[in-house]
């Protein structure tokens, strides 16, 4: 690289160190994106088994840090947003791989009870359009 595209690259490093900065999640913000990213690879029909296992393998070690991350978020406490309020009146949805382990079930089992699908109704489920 010569000397003039050094001095061009700087500028434009410099700047997007600053504006990525700017934008921050917070720890509730980040959960929700990773665990949203879980549900979609476990609902995903086009995923083999053996990768549909190793994005979840993936995803669920990333969970239990961002999990642990908004457990322990002191600037969480006290605050009265309802993302907040929802996301611990819904505990077993916001925290996903802690209350699966706590149940002693899989995550799909736990996530697909918690939005009120069982097995019956999915084996009574019939493909139609509306």
């Amino acid at each position: 690289m010569n000397i003039t595209m050094k001095s061009l690259l700087a500028p434009l490093a410099v700047a997007v160190v600053l504006s990525t900065g700017a934008a921050q999640a917070g720890t509730l913000e980040n959960l929700e994106r990773e665990r949203a990213i879980l549900v979609q690879t476990l609902l995903s029909p086009t995923l083999t088994p053996q990768e549909r296992a190793d994005k979840i393998a993936v995803s669920k070690s990333r969970l239990v840090d961002l999990e642990r991350m908004a457990l322990r978020d002191e600037s969480l406490t006290g605050l009265n947003r309802p993302v907040v309020r929802k996301a611990f009146d819904n505990y077993d949805l916001t925290f996903l791989v802690h209350a699966s382990v706590e149940k002693k079930v899989g995550l799909m089992d736990l996530w697909l009870d918690q939005v009120g699908i069982s097995t019956h109704s999915l084996m009574n489920a019939r493909v139609g359009r509306r």
